[in-house]
């Protein structure tokens, strides 16, 4: 029998599809690299009965990268990276995709793809197929391979999908792959260069990555041109001519003036003396006209973002998140569309009928179904997927929060584009007081229409005109002028940044959340109340150097320009590798002309950030020079010695504290710990071998003491190495004396920790000491009045792991044991045997299950 193996984008969404395809039967297990599983069931495809089997992907399957050597920022010279090799590598590598994909489906007939039906679907679709055929020992047939479209996880359209299958685009795949190898060159050499630039520079500089993008910038861009056109502003005052008048049954009614306002309060007086000379109004004519507000068109990705952040308060980037979810789970229709028109087969009346029983909205939509569904405005048919709908009913208690506001709001907005416009009675008032025309304007409701579902559009209850007549004099109540002054335009909003990169190009549905995301996390902008986005002053320092420098850089028209070029790749118009290699020799030109003209913008940041020299607070001694060098806290953390100019980058995200003044033996520098917190994880380092390490198997920005092979030092892994990793394949159990007096074993590669022996006075490990397990034993010494021994014994030496009377004076609840503890002793780990030998089959299970 022959096998369709059918490949989705996330788990979820496999076992989504397996069901409806199976009609409930299909059977599941865990694939061989445990992350994603296996559905099978017996079908008809193309004419034959076949054994399906349907797995995913996580996202991407492999990542672009530059090879090996280009990725230290130390050695490579950023300008190399516009012409470097680069690979594909797995995206994931603990989840080892690309094998399980060719070991489940190497074998197959048939290859399905079932990912998202956007141009990074398509992308990975590639990568899917490139994996499978590795796995097998014959090529597919290119007809054997098929893609399915679909935009909504429901039986019709799933259905439907597998009836009509289609073949993957090469040429949207391949726009893809321009993006990334541009974004990559482009954002990688400007971001390596100005970070090293001004990090080592500036020590208050509070960003551990000063990054470029080809999307991001421009879009950064936007806020802060916003920020300067506030700072610039310059506020004008004018006035305005305000009367007051009563009405026969007792109401205020203030008129609004013809004229509006003045720029000139001595022409605005004599006006204001020309009404005071009148004690009444005359109503010269009432205009009542039938308006209607239009029900909106249908919704896609940036209006579902922009309504999102301004009327949910959540920002776009969750919002999306938020969206894919109701879509895998068949709540909405697939989320990335440009579309706001609905197909002409699109069963409106079907779907509509689906949220008939709702307790929110369930009477607006059978009255709705009663008098007939209006036919929804025409909007604009991107040609990829139909506006985003409800595709079936849902209640509060079945989503959690933001997931059932944003259902709330999808299925409202749909129901509203097939309900009728809002209709209402607008009538003017016009009066004249001597020379002078007033007005005033007032609105009755006819027919709520779709206002009834999207309540915030609704008109106020408030704004009915009181009873005037033609020829009517009304008493002037009060005549003023109001001084004013003209407003600066307020911080953009994420909704009106959406509206300015949709205009504008910069990036699509789907990348325009990430980029907006990125510049918050990078300190560039803070999102104030209302989701307004207010630049830092590192974003306004980085956009006003690029803008001293090279305006192209920051302005829109250069992305916009390269999303035209790559549209037509997708289109098949224009070929993938001159539209790369002209993009990239652009930026190459612009990244040399950056470069030697960086001073333009470095003098922005002397004024914002203060050198290094002049940052931080005295910590420990240089090595070198014996003086003390600078702690400096800002991310990144760092050490600077002003004597020597240098800067010793440290561990991130810890505490970092001067270690009892003991210096490394091979430097001469005065030893720190490190430490995440009192549970967390913490070991010895020397600052200068954290920088240059002095041994091969060292790694430089992740190694302390507890990885440091020098053979005599009584800080490092030979002194205070204990047993291999409960978890990992490489790492060592090591001591951190810095923790006394709550001791703790901390594995030199992975997270994990055990904490032991609380409140030991001192706790030793025995250099030449082994147990039968291959782990090194410990001397542990309590005082008198603390120990926790037996028989109040106040020393005793014994194997952490095997000693009975060592058991309840170690915690285990971290750590989970993948294989034996110790199948070889700590001098084997490293690649010198100790000669010690196995433990018993018993001992290992014993073992085993120690730290389960």
């Amino acid at each position: 029998m022959k096998t369709a193996f059918m490949v989705a984008e996330k788990p979820s969404l496999a076992a989504s599809l397996a069901n409806i395809l199976s009609n409930g039967r299909c059977t599941t297990r865990k694939g061989s690299n445990g992350s994603c599983s296996v559905h099978e069931w017996l079908g008809q495809f193309r004419s034959e009965t076949v054994n399906f089997k349907m797995t995913s992907v996580c996202g991407h399957v492999m990542s672009l990268d530059f090879i090996g050597k280009y990725n230290n920022w130390d050695k490579v010279d950023p300008a190399e990276l516009f012409s470097c090799p680069t690979e594909k590598k797995e995206a994931v590598p603990k989840l080892k995709i690309p094998s399980f994909l060719a070991k489940e489906g190497g074998y197959c007939d048939y290859l399905v793809l079932w990912l998202d039906c956007d141009k990074e679907g398509e992308n990975i679709c590639f990568e899917v197929i490139q994996a499978v055929q590795q796995g097998s020992t014959r090529r597919l047939n290119p007809n054997d391979i098929w893609r399915a479209k679909f935009s909504a996880i429901t039986d019709k359209d799933i259905k439907a999908a597998l009836a009509n299958l289609a073949k993957p685009n090469e040429n949207e795949a391949r726009s893809v792959d321009a993006r990334q190898e541009l974004d990559l060159r482009i954002g990688c050499a400007f971001t390596r260069f100005q970070t090293k630039f001004f990090q080592g520079k500036y020590g208050d500089l509070d960003a551990s990555l000063i990054s470029y993008g080809p999307c991001q910038t421009p879009t950064l861009g936007f806020c802060v041109q916003r920020h300067d056109e506030i700072q610039t502003f310059k506020p004008d005052p004018y006035w305005v001519l305000q009367v007051t008048v009563k009405t026969a049954d007792g109401l205020d009614v203030v008129l609004s003036w013809s004229r509006v306002r003045s720029f000139d309060k001595e022409v605005a007086n004599i006006f204001l003396s020309h009404v005071k000379e009148h004690d009444h109004a005359t109503v010269t004519s009432i205009q009542s006209t039938e308006k209607s507000k239009a029900r909106p068109i249908a919704l896609n990705t940036v209006e579902l973002m922009r309504v999102a952040s301004s009327g949910l308060g959540m920002g776009p980037h969750h919002a999306m998140q938020i969206a894919e979810r109701l879509y895998t789970q068949g709540y909405i229709s697939y989320p990335r569309t440009e579309t706001t028109s609905y197909p002409e087969n699109f069963d409106l009346v079907s779907t509509l009928k689906q949220q008939q029983n709702s307790s929110d909205w369930g009477d607006e939509v059978r009255r709705i179904l009663s008098s007939g569904i209006s036919k929804p405005k025409k909007g604009h048919d991107a040609g990829d997927h139909p506006p985003i709908t409800p595709m079936k009913s849902a209640s509060r208690n079945e989503l959690d929060g933001d997931s059932w506001r944003l259902y709330d709001y999808i299925t409202r907005h749909f129901i509203a584009t097939l309900a009728k416009d809002c209709k209402y009675l607008s009538t003017t008032a016009k009066f004249e007081i001597g020379m002078e025309t007033f007005s005033v304007t007032g609105h009755s409701l006819i027919d709520p229409g779709y206002t009834s579902l999207l309540t915030w559009q609704a008109l106020s209850n408030n704004e009915s005109l009181p009873r005037f007549s033609i020829g009517e004099r009304v008493k002037i109540q009060e005549s003023k002028l109001l001084e004013c002054f003209t407003q600066p335009p307020d911080y953009l909003t994420e909704s009106e940044l959406i509206t300015l990169m949709e205009k504008h190009g910069i990036g699509t549905d789907a990348s325009i959340p990430v980029h907006i995301n990125n510049i918050c996390i990078r300190n560039y902008v803070n999102v104030a109340t209302g989701r307004k986005l207010v630049p830092t002053s590192l974003g306004i320092v980085l956009v006003h150097g690029y803008q001293k420098i090279d305006p192209e850089l920051v302005l829109p028209t250069m992305r916009s320009a390269v999303e035209e070029q790559l549209n037509l790749i997708a289109l098949g118009r224009a070929d993938f590798h001159a539209v790369l290699q002209h993009t990239v020799e652009i930026f190459k030109q612009k990244f040399h002309y950056f470069v030697q003209s960086i001073d333009a913008m470095d003098q922005l940041f002397e004024v914002s950030f203060s050198p290094l020299s002049a940052s931080g607070k005295s910590h420990s001694r240089c090595g070198k020079c014996r003086r003390y060098m600078k702690y400096i806290q800002t991310k990144p953390s760092r050490l600077h010695c002003a004597h020597c100019n240098e800067t010793y980058n440290l561990p991130q995200n810890g505490n970092i504290r001067i270690y009892k003044e003991l210096k490394c033996p091979l430097d001469d520098f005065e030893l720190l710990s490190y430490s995440t917190g009192t549970r967390g994880k913490s070991y010895t380092f020397c600052p200068y071998c954290f920088n240059n390490p002095p041994f091969r198997d060292m790694k430089k920005g992740l190694s302390g003491c507890n990885a440091c092979t020098h053979p005599t030092c009584p800080h490092g892994l030979n002194s205070n190495g204990l047993s291999s990793c409960l978890e990992c394949e490489s790492g060592i159990l090591v001591l951190d004396p810095s923790a006394a007096p709550k001791w703790k074993l901390v594995c030199n590669r992975c997270d994990v920790i055990i904490h032991l022996f609380a409140d030991a006075h001192k706790v030793m490990v025995e250099a030449d000491e082994v147990c039968d397990c291959g782990a090194q034993l410990v001397t542990v010494e309590y005082k008198q009045d603390k120990s926790k021994l037996p028989n109040e014994a106040t020393e005793m030496t014994g194997c952490v792991f095997c000693t009975p009377a060592f058991t309840s004076l170690v915690e285990k609840h971290r750590a989970v044991a993948s294989k034996p503890v110790a199948t070889r002793g700590r001098g084997h780990a490293k690649g010198r045997s100790r000669g010690k030998p196995r433990p018993p089959k018993d001992k290992m299970a014993q073992l085993a299950a120690y730290f389960v």
